[in-house]
């Protein structure tokens, strides 16, 4: 047999003068990887997971260690060099190693009995999540909200014990209400111990014998509830509003789950968002660009501003307007407002209106082109 074994160094996949720290890590790493209950049904991962198995109770043994190390295999053969009788001095026994996974994994499972039953631990209530539309207006100043749900809430009619009025559920006699039961294989290396859930009472602990009606023993029910929420001011789309303890209920005394509500914002037909900042585009005439003027500026709430551009002003032009933005949702520093303006050339003029504009664009001639001039410049050289 021992030719066809592999080198248990190279099965836990560490050199040969490899430390105990060393060792126990890699065959930490291994097993996890593949314990039956990560593995089920997979005869390849039980073959991958007896064989690290073997190789760690060699290896993590001193002496036998020693005896492998000077022998291999043969050592642990009937009649071999190492001198221990069946396979590694452990042949026919009972060996558990439910006792490995307890040096690792403190008891919870793979392989031992101890711990607290599955049925009776805690657990947590699932959280929801809503997404919620509102327009753009409504983001930046805030709002209230009627939102729609379902959640899990504990059964009124049984208190959620799922049993029916007048009766109680009783301690599951075949795990004794912990909800898991020990099953325990023989192998080629002895007695292997693993948990799985109670068949007879479904992982509770418990027998409904009378079930509650309501929630048909469950205990819990799925209700529809409508909640108001308050939408602070500044919210931005793509933001998340978490309401505590307002998700599904919990089980055990664990912690009712949250509310998640994933806000999503209109676009505004004026305004575009920028972090905190607005920004828009204010139409405004050529006379306007040429000669300054006071304009008129959208604001939020449907309301106008005044502002004064300078004359000369291009096409492109942007301007701030300090502390005319969203005010932010957490510090309520407020933003600005960025406006860029956009000259309109005329059309369909009059005959009369094209010759004063002629005669205007002849008086300026080329030295109001400025722009004009340096593009041509650069274009020929001249």
């Amino acid at each position: 047999m021992a030719e066809n074994k592999r080198d248990y160094y190279e099965v836990l996949g560490i050199t040969k003068g490899a430390s105990e720290d060393e060792i126990k890590r890699a065959y930490r790493k291994l097993a996890m990887k593949y314990h039956p209950d990560h593995n089920p049904g997979d005869k390849e991962a039980e073959t991958k997971f007896k064989e690290i198995n073997e190789a760690y109770a060699i290896l993590s043994d001193k002496e036998k260690k020693e005896k492998y190390d000077q022998f291999g295999h043969a050592a642990f053969e009937q009649g071999g060099g190492g001198g221990y009788g069946g396979f590694g001095g452990f042949s026919g026994g009972d060996f558990d190693f439910g006792d490995i996974f307890s040096s690792f994994f403190g008891g919870s499972g793979f392989g031992t009995s101890s711990g607290r039953g599955r049925a009776s631990a805690a657990i947590d209530g699932d959280d929801i999540l809503v997404r919620l539309t509102v327009d753009f207006e409504e983001a930046v100043f805030g709002c209230k909200k009627e939102i729609s749900f379902a959640r899990i809430e504990g059964c009124p009619d049984c208190d959620t014990t799922g049993a029916a009025k007048g009766t109680k559920p009783e301690t599951c006699s075949a795990c004794g209400g912990r909800g898991n039961i020990t099953v325990t294989q023989n192998t080629m290396f002895g007695r292997m111990q693993t948990q799985q859930p109670c068949q007879a009472c479904r992982g509770t602990g418990k027998i409904i014998k009378t079930p509650c009606k309501n929630c048909n023993g469950k205990g819990f029910i799925k209700i529809n509830k409508k909640l108001e929420v308050s939408i602070p001011a500044g919210i931005d789309n793509g933001q998340r509003i978490v309401l505590r303890g307002q998700g599904s209920a919990g089980r055990n005394g664990g912690m009712s789950g949250d509310l998640v509500i994933d806000m999503r914002v209109r676009p505004h037909s004026l305004f575009e968002r920028e972090g905190n900042n607005l920004s828009c585009e204010v139409p405004i005439s050529f006379a306007e660009a040429a000669l300054g003027a006071e304009i008129d500026v959208p604001v939020l709430g449907g309301k106008s501003e005044k502002f004064t551009i300078p004359e000369g002003t291009q096409s492109g032009a942007r301007f701030t307007l300090r502390n005319k933005g969203i005010a932010d949702v957490n510090t309520k520093r407020r933003g600005d407002l960025i406006i860029t303006v956009t000259v309109e050339t005329p059309k369909n003029l009059t005959g009369e209106q094209k010759k004063l504009l002629s005669a205007f664009a002849d008086s300026l001639g080329e030295s109001n082109s400025g722009k004009k001039q340096s593009f041509f410049k650069k274009l020929f050289g001249k």
